[in-house]
């Protein structure tokens, strides 16, 4: 064989094969190039330099008749071969089409080719603008319109299903998410009651998971029940131990005004709305929850599915004392004999009822008796989805409950109909408009969130081993439009700017310029709060998360909800009869936040938003240590390695934010390997070391319990101290190593 080679090359006159190189060609196919040397083969031969080792000059002093005749043998065997292939493989088959393939992880994803024609950014929007209107609303929000929407009634599930059926015919693939929760309802033949003196009150408004029982003692007024208003208390030589405190509604939820009544001593509850913060007919009877959590409180920490074996267990956020609301009217007639000393004007405990001095009480004694009773109750989540292009298994959440205790217009129902309108106009935009996501979005509506956002955590719950690789944001339709001409919003830092930029290109409500002029110099951001519905996505899940509101110019609170009177007619009043246009706005601003995580290569998360709040939570933390260790209450103890950890996060957000400037966006593996490390910070930050059953908050800025570096930063327990600032430390440092992605990137400093 070797012979036959220098004959070949030999005849070729001092051309040789020096090298093959597999070119690809820009129609897809790859072809062969051939690249020739010019130098001679003697020199070659002498000097063992150049060529391909496996191809050798000819041997001297062959003659003309030999070579003559191995070139026949050559053609021959050609011939013959070729013959031979013909016979057993039939006709060529065609050059296969190479499409371009992204590898990610050992795993495959098939990359579709570009759309001829790309939607630019300004084109979304105008689209959105177009498409989103005030009188597509009318009619979805005339559509949805329920005298009774009760979260596992029938009129609840006949909503699924006719939302399951809508999904279904824009082709979203829809499907349904059943889960058996126990809610609390009270019991008919044993209604809830109040005794003071000789009035007997038998208010129809509860609160679910209650404690329940008869509990008596001296009545206390309380203000909101917050921490402050419990210690104007304390000033005026009132301790509320084993005493009935009464409080006004507002400020901070029903769950929070009972924990914290609860941990000073109370023995009962009792809640009502005061005409100072609510002015509605004071008969108004008010419902709402009582758990300090989300999700069934009875199955903490996992899904309530059918098949779940339910272990004997509640959730810790559990009131083990008895709470009730009351009418305006009923409070009124129970504050005017309370007794006890009047507190001063700059307390802030004195309402509107011109009629009431609002005395502290501790004097006279009170009877409050729950008796509501624990029902299972079947609930379904429904979903649809419009697939993405590029990267279809990672998504963005859209979510809207759609249950009340009644109506819920503002609740519910401009929720579920914003969902069921952005559904609509994506899926038109894909079809008819050549818009191509390169990421899906997930369309959500929620049952029992009244009962503390059940449907949403028990999904959380059942998928939570998979959302946190796959769940880019959740946005919450819950709530958006309250009121005309203010607004406020509630987000993870990573989604700030994102939100932000939407605000100035979505036109406002009231009609001059855009949301952000609406705002004006004030800062529209709010720490989220335990009982908004973007909460455990954020807190429990580590999934990024935003809920905005318009909201009226002189209230941040829509007086209406947790009551019948939550209708149509009195959001228009309070959105000055444009209800359907404000709905419309908050649409746009909703879509946009949304295609534009879906949209870019890159996600727009501001990856270093976080290192202020670090800067903060840390300082305090140091602060507090040092002033321990300056006591002699605390020895041994550094906040060094907390400081090297935070220093490590702060440098693997500024090495993201670097890659992100400098990645070529046109390389589909190197954006999507960009993306997995901003999709790792959020989650990262939730707390490995906390029990999801004792602790669901995990979140170690924006979480609950002894975990989070603002409980560490007040901890008066010094073992404990010392081993949660260990805890931090490394949850904070093992989220920087996250950041980087590469082992053999990942910073050691600490």
């Amino acid at each position: 064989m070797n012979r036959v080679r220098g004959v070949f090359n030999n005849f070729m006159h001092s051309e040789r094969y020096s090298r093959f190189t597999l070119q690809t060609e820009q129609d897809g196919e790859r072809r062969v190039e051939v690249k020739l040397s010019e130098e001679g083969v003697d020199g070659d031969a002498e000097d063992g330099a150049g060529g391909s080792p496996t191809f050798r000059p000819a041997l001297r002093g062959q003659s003309k008749r030999s070579l003559c005749l191995q070139l026949t043998a050559i053609v021959l065997i050609f011939i013959i071969g070729y013959m031979v292939a013909f016979l057993i493989h039939g006709k060529p088959k065609a050059t296969p089409n190479c499409e371009a393939k992204v590898f990610v992880k050992n795993k495959r994803f098939d990359v579709p080719p570009e759309p001829q024609q790309q939607l630019t950014w300004a084109d979304i929007t105008g689209l959105l603008e177009n498409k989103l209107t005030s009188q597509a609303f009318d009619k979805t929000l005339s559509d949805f319109d329920r005298p009774s929407r009760l979260a596992g009634s029938a009129d609840d599930t006949n909503l699924g299903n006719k939302i399951f059926e809508m999904f279904k015919e824009l082709e979203m693939k829809p499907w349904t998410d059943v889960h058996h929760v126990r809610v609390q309802t009270p019991d008919s033949t044993k209604p809830n009651q109040v005794i003071f003196g000789l009035n007997v009150f038998k208010p129809q408004g509860y609160l679910a998971y209650s404690g329940t029982g008869k509990a008596q003692g001296p009545l206390v007024y309380a203000n909101y029940g917050r921490p402050e208003d419990f210690a104007v208390l304390s000033n005026y030589k009132i301790d509320v131990k084993n005493c009935v405190v009464i409080l006004r509604s507002g400020k901070i939820s029903f769950a929070q005004k009972v924990a914290n009544a609860e941990e000073k001593g109370a023995v009962a509850v009792l809640i009502y709305s005061d005409s100072q913060d609510y002015n509605y007919v004071p008969n108004t009877e008010v419902y709402g929850h009582v758990h300090l959590g989300s999700g069934d409180p009875y199955t903490p920490g996992f899904p309530s599915f059918n098949n779940t074996q339910f272990p004997p267990t509640k959730s810790a956020g559990l009131p083990n004392i008895p709470a009730q609301t009351i009418t305006s009217t009923m409070a009124q007639t129970i504050l005017q004999s309370i007794g006890g000393p009047v507190p001063d004007r700059d307390t802030g405990f004195l309402g509107g009822q011109a009629s009431l001095s609002y005395s502290l009480g501790g004097i006279e004694n009170i009877t409050v008796e729950v008796s509501n009773t624990l029902v299972f109750k079947e609930i379904h989540n429904v979903f649809g989805v419009i697939k993405g292009f590029i990267d279809p298994d990672r998504y963005v959440v859209l979510g809207a409950q759609r249950d009340a205790w009644a109506n819920g217009y503002a609740s519910a129902n401009v929720g579920t109909s914003t969902l069921i309108e952005l559904a609509k106009v994506i899926r038109d935009m894909v079809e008819k408009d050549g818009f191509k996501a390169r990421r899906s979005i997930v369309f959500a509506s929620w049952s029992a969130g009244e009962y503390g956002s059940i449907g949403a955590t028990e999904w959380l719950e059942a998928y939570t081993a998979s959302l946190d690789k796959s769940v880019l944001a959740y946005i919450s339709l819950d709530g958006i439009v309250q009121g005309h001409g203010s607004f406020y919003a509630s987000a993870s830092p990573l989604l700030q700017n994102i939100l932000d930029n939407a605000m100035k290109t979505v036109k406002s409500p009231t009609g001059n310029g855009t949301v952000r002029d609406m705002v004006g110099k004030t800062n529209p951001m709010r720490p989220m709060s335990i009982d908004d519905p973007a909460y455990p996505f954020l807190a429990s899940s580590g999934i990024p998360s935003i809920s905005f509101h318009f909201t009226s110019s002189n209230s941040d609170e829509y007086e209406y909800y947790n009551t019948f009177l939550d209708t149509k007619d009195h959001l228009d009043y309070k959105t000055a009869h444009k209800t359907s246009s404000s709905a419309a706005v908050a649409a746009q601003l909703a879509a946009q936040m949304a295609l534009r995580l879906v949209h870019d290569h890159v996600l727009g998360f501001d990856v270093t938003a976080y290192k202020n709040l670090f800067n903060a939570n840390v300082h305090r933390v140091n602060n507090h240590i040092y002033g321990l260790i300056q006591s002699g209450q605390l020895k041994d103890v550094s906040v060094n390695w907390l400081y090297r950890a935070k220093a490590s996060f702060q440098r693997a957000a500024d090495a993201i934010d670097n890659d992100i400037r400098n990645t070529d966006l046109n390389d589909p593996e190197a954006c999507r390997l960009l993306n997995d490390r901003i999709m790792t910070i959020e989650h990262s930050l939730l707390s490995p070391y906390a029990s999801p059953i004792e602790t669901p908050y995990r979140h170690m800025v924006f979480g609950k319990g002894p975990h989070t570096l603002a409980a560490i930063a007040e901890m008066t327990n010094m073992t404990q101290l010392h081993t949660e600032l260990a805890l931090a430390t490394w949850n904070l440092q093992a989220c920087a190593n996250a950041m980087v992605g590469d082992l053999w990137e990942l910073d050691n400093e600490i």
